[in-house]
């Protein structure tokens, strides 16, 4: 018999509860600090307390940003089994309990019921091996530069429009420069790290074998196939954010758009992906032409063609064989 615990993860933070008896609700909950002498403190007030090994025990929490990451880490270290929920689904499970109030207690509580009626066949948090983690920083990292040049080149060019002191250009220029350097730098770090693992490396040869990925997205999608263990192309898509979403009840009904979940940062790119294939990857032409002629709009085709591009490029990973087009180009 598993114990189900639930932690709300807070910046500062730990509240943690446990479902002591699931027929009558019996809780008992503690607050510990979110840092590495709190996760120590954690796992001694559970294994003590109620006094089972931690292979008993399924931990329950929501992916909060980073916040979670260092407890997740620690708890799975020390021997626990992990859940690491989708927030919404949580959210909607809250709501079904009808609960009223919202507290840090209240959340770990609901947590903890939620991992309760969980499947046995679901699937357990596992971490990313070494390689996988280290690029996902570095990934973190190079968004935040990326955002920051992008800023900056703003600020320059309002700067120019109205005439700004030439100090003023002066640092923003040097900053834009200084950016760029490091955003190199993160680049060509990946890359090594890409290189230096035979799986990711050839990963990487056959997503530049498909017509509209460049190093950019190939970069992108090899830590996401990396970090993700995908088992169907729908799953991928499903899990960018690319299917198309209905809105429609009764005689409303409004046009499909893209559901927009997951990584924006890699939708944005595929986005961009997808207009370069538009011309020159024959499949994704194709299919771009088939959905207008069908009258759809330019940017529901477009939002095709992006799915489609990120199907085939989980196809060529699945069978690790190079992208070989379906249509000829005449």
């Amino acid at each position: 018999m598993l114990i189900n615990v639930g932690i709300d993860v807070g910046k500062e933070s730990l509240d943690l509860c446990v479902l002591l008896d699931k027929t009558i609700g019996k809780l008992k909950s503690k607050k510990f600090k979110n840092k590495k002498e709190g996760y120590i403190s954690a796992v001694e007030w559970l294994t003590k307390t109620i006094d089972y090994a931690p292979g008993t025990m399924l931990i329950t929490l929501e992916a909060t940003g980073v916040y979670h990451e260092g407890i997740a880490y620690y708890l799975y270290s020390q021997g626990f089994r992990m859940f690491i929920s989708n927030p919404g689904k949580a959210k909607k499970f809250a709501l079904s309990l009808g609960l009223v109030h919202k507290t840090d207690k209240s959340d770990a509580a609901m947590l903890a019921k939620y991992g309760s009626i969980q499947p046995d066949d679901m699937s357990l948090w596992v971490p990313e091996d070494d390689d996988v983690r280290a690029i996902k920083t570095l990934i973190r990292r190079l968004n935040a530069l990326e955002k920051d040049k992008l800023r900056e080149s703003n600020r320059l060019e309002a700067s120019l429009i109205s005439d700004a002191a030439k100090r003023v250009i002066q640092s923003t220029r040097y900053l834009i420069s200084v950016l760029g350097n490091e955003i190199m730098d993160i680049q060509n770090e990946i890359d090594q790290l890409i290189s230096s693992n035979q799986e990711m490396n050839k990963n990487r040869e056959l997503l530049l074998s498909v017509p509209g990925i460049g190093a950019v997205m190939a970069r992108e999608l090899v830590y996401l196939f990396s970090a993700k263990k995908f088992t169907s192309a729908k799953q991928v898509a499903a899990y960018v954010g690319l299917i198309p979403r209905l809105n429609e009840s009764g005689v409303f009904k409004v046009r499909s758009s893209l559901s927009k979940s997951g990584p924006a940062r890699t939708r944005s790119k595929i986005f961009l992906a997808a207009v370069c294939a538009g011309t020159h990857n024959p499949d994704i032409k194709a299919q771009k032409i088939r959905v207008i002629h069908a009258g759809k709009t330019k940017m529901q085709a477009l939002g095709a063609v992006m799915r489609k591009l990120i199907q085939i490029c989980f196809g060529v990973i699945k069978n690790q064989t190079r992208y070989q087009p379906q249509i000829v180009l005449i």
